[in-house]
């Protein structure tokens, strides 16, 4: 804990004398007794004091305490959400989605885990969603109603196309949506105070590459189950385009090697072959991207594995780590202690009958 006002704090010190001196004062007037000759009188008539009426004092003292920090302004590290954090989500479409290696099959456990995300992420982090197969679209541009990408995720069937998988091309329309997400202006007067250890990390591996970190933290959750089939660049070359803009790429390679689907359209079985084919993942791909572009790779085989991914993700991405004040909850602790020490003297005083 820091301090914005700390020589305020010295007024500590004037509460303890203060405190000090009451005591000292006490001491000396219970030296001065009246002396009576029948004790027993004087027991009908004196009664000995309570140490609970200590306690309303007590409580007040520390109040005042709590006040004294609190003007001094006092701070605490926690990660809070950069100004135009934007995290683009990118999700595999493609045939191979379909497999069912991991429940209910890969494309339903991926749909549930970026719903999982939505929910844990800031409210103010903007999100948006490309889906790809054999060619990449934009399913929603960033935006902080994470309602709308819900929907879009919900829906994403529509998006399906089973043309292979262009994971080159996909971040490329990543990286482009996520450069025109920095450029644009946030609104005027806008604040933004929210509080997880990426932020110093995308710091240092922006500095390391030579990236402006003004530029603002945008990051790339990239979804595939599958190696590069189709499309005009290459997956390193994506990744080449991710870098240069100091966008890191955070990749998730789903499913397992004895994934396999149904040969033939909607299903049925190709006569001359065999009726299933096999689909695994392609971790190495994933894993050269992440480490070219500064991000992290994850490697998911169940549901679960996956759901852990996407929360782990949720609570840093687009974060860094800063100081947020929390003056207000010394001044409501001492609210609470004024009321109790004042609802306490009225209840311990003595009453006229």
């Amino acid at each position: 804990m820091s301090f914005q006002s700390p020589w305020l704090l010295s007024a500590l010190l004037l509460l303890a004398a203060a405190v000090g001196l009451w005591l000292l004062a006490e001491r000396r007037r219970m030296r001065y007794a009246v002396r009576y000759t029948n004790i027993d009188v004087l027991a009908t008539v004196v009664s000995r004091p309570s140490r609970w009426r200590l306690v309303p004092p007590a409580l007040f003292l520390l109040a005042l305490a709590l006040l004294l920090f609190g003007l001094a302004r006092p701070q605490v590290e926690r990660m809070l959400l950069k100004e135009r954090a934007t995290v683009i989500l990118v999700i595999d479409t493609s045939r191979s989605m379909q497999a069912k290696d991991v429940e209910p099959t890969r494309l339903g456990a991926a749909q549930e885990a970026v719903r999982t995300f939505l929910e844990r992420v800031p409210n103010r982090l903007r999100v948006g969603l490309v889906v790809f197969a054999g060619e990449a679209q934009v399913a929603t541009p960033p935006t902080k109603d994470h309602e709308l990408v819900r929907t879009a995720v919900d829906e994403i069937d529509s998006f399906l196309v089973y043309g292979g998988t262009a994971i080159g091309d996909a971040l490329q329309t990543a990286v482009e949506l996520g450069r025109k997400a920095a450029e644009e202006e946030p609104p005027a007067g806008e604040e933004i105070v929210l509080g997880a250890d990426l932020g110093r990390e995308m710091r240092t591996l922006a500095q390391a590459a030579g990236c402006r970190e003004e530029q603002g933290p945008v990051s790339i959750l990239f979804l595939s189950d599958g190696a590069q089939t189709r499309g005009i660049l290459q997956p390193l070359e994506g990744a080449a385009l991710a870098k240069e803009a100091c966008i890191p790429v955070f990749t998730i390679a789903l499913g397992t090697p004895n994934g396999v689907i149904e040969r033939g359209q909607f299903g049925f079985p190709d006569p001359g072959g065999s009726p299933l084919i096999p689909v695994p993942p392609d971790p190495i791909t994933l894993r050269q991207i992440a480490e070219t572009t500064g991000g992290e790779f994850s490697e998911a085989r169940t549901a679960d594995s996956l759901q852990a991914a996407y929360v782990n993700l949720g609570s840093r991405l687009g974060r860094e780590p800063g100081e947020s004040e929390i003056t207000f909850l010394f001044v409501a602790l001492a609210a609470v202690l004024v009321v109790a020490a004042a609802v306490l003297s009225t209840l311990l005083s003595p009453r006229l009958p």
